[in-house]
């Protein structure tokens, strides 16, 4: 921008150009664009907690926000990877106990969000989890085992990621949602039609990295979906001490992207909503802010004591709302489900069961150069140092050792 001699800024009606993509993509629902940037004013919920299909004119939507009901093979897949995945989050929690895992964040009463954020993706589209969307990255196509490997303390993070097009589980808070962008503004810089979806709690948005994410999203108009899925607690802080905006997903008008609320434990809407919010952004229409209502039914992870931050009338109260449960009501009552298709979902959830119990019952051989191997892609002079150092100590135990056992015989 010039600055005239008056020091006045020179008239112009011109928009930026994310401003203009974001009143085009709005054009089509025949709503103005802060209708189309703030959430419905309820959230959108499809099937209730007993599973029954709500009336559409109480579904939560209005203008510009509707949502059809998925079809009925995508919620059969759905609902069998909401079986397998709260199988495995009770089995690692298992192997934690074992002693066969270090750790486990489980999702256990999470799964629907867990799922349909995997579901909603095309084989091309990136997804960048947080640590506890261990059953997201498996319902995405990772072996289990591998998607489980960084519980076990393992040096990596256990799979390729960009073979599953998969971030690795991030732990540090956030920092997987600039990653996202990164990768996105990439994709958009190639003319690719990539999608990301980059997945992370209420805690996270109390982050510096969670604005910044956004808003470099928002201003270069990135097809990246900020999936929050808010399950009331960061670790034992709750959400009235972290935010008293009106939802998580109203943070989103403040950055010039839409925002949507979701029922987390309606696997229906969230499929609904997320499959919606993939089309729109691959379509040109810029990011999208989708904050997901669930709750965090076990431990923050095995280190953590929940009673002493909540009280086990508000754990029953939301146990009331099981995703599974209410999955297979709906499922079964409408004649899509039966006793033989349940049969078949519980044992390929116990297959996957014990395919954990035994790839993190072997023994990993441990190669202790792997401390130096893959820190930089060419070893500095200090790291081949200190590698030739251990590996003069170990070949010395290694004489030590041999020598003992010479002089027992």
């Amino acid at each position: 921008m010039t600055i005239s001699a008056d020091h006045t800024a020179p008239d112009t009606t011109s928009t930026a150009p994310a401003d203009n993509a974001l009143t085009e993509a709005v054009k089509k629902f025949g709503i103005t664009v802060e209708d189309y940037m703030l959430p419905a004013r309820h959230q959108i919920q499809m099937v209730d907690p007993d599973g029954r299909l709500i009336p559409g004119g109480k579904q939560g939507t209005q203008p510009g926000h509707e949502y059809p009901v998925p079809g009925d093979k995508e919620l059969l897949e759905a609902y069998e990877r909401l079986v397998v995945g709260r199988r495995v989050n009770d089995q690692n929690s298992a192997l934690v106990r074992q002693g066969r895992m270090a750790v486990y964040p489980s999702s256990h009463g999470q799964e629907a969000c867990q799922v349909a954020a995997a579901l909603c993706l095309s084989e091309g589209d990136w997804m960048f989890p947080t640590y506890r969307d261990a059953v997201a990255v498996m319902t995405r196509g990772v072996d289990p085992v591998q998607v489980m490997t960084i519980f076990r303390g393992d040096w990596h993070g256990g799979y390729d990621p960009l073979k599953y097009k998969v971030g690795i589980q991030c732990t540090p808070l956030t920092t997987q949602l600039l990653h996202a962008v990164g990768v996105a503004h990439a994709a958009k810089l190639r003319g690719e039609d990539t999608v990301v979806l980059a997945m992370c709690g209420d805690g996270a948005t109390s982050e510096g990295d969670f604005h910044e994410a956004l808003n470099f999203a928002a201003v270069f108009h990135l097809p990246v979906i900020f999936f929050v899925q808010n399950n009331k607690y960061a670790i034992s802080v709750p959400l009235a001490h972290q935010s008293v905006a009106p939802s998580l997903a109203h943070k989103a008008v403040g950055y010039g992207m839409a925002g949507e609320r979701v029922d987390g434990n309606d696997v229906v809407a969230l499929l609904a909503v997320l499959d919606r919010a993939v089309a729109l952004a691959r379509e040109g229409s810029g990011p999208l802010l989708v904050e997901a209502n669930t709750y965090r039914m076990q431990a923050h992870t095995n280190a953590d004591d929940d009673t002493r931050y909540r009280e086990n009338s508000e754990v029953a109260e939301w146990r009331a709302k099981d995703p599974v449960n209410r999955m297979r009501t709906y499922l079964t009552d409408r004649g899509l489900l039966d006793d033989d298709g349940e049969a078949r979902i519980r044992e390929h959830a116990e297959a996957v069961a014990a395919q954990l119990r035994e790839g993190l019952s072997e023994d990993v051989p441990v190669d202790p150069q792997e401390l130096f191997r893959h820190v930089f892609a060419e070893q500095t002079p200090q790291l081949k140092e200190q590698s030739a150092m251990l590996a003069d100590e170990l070949a010395r135990d290694a004489a030590s050792t041999s020598d003992s056992k010479e002089a027992g015989k």
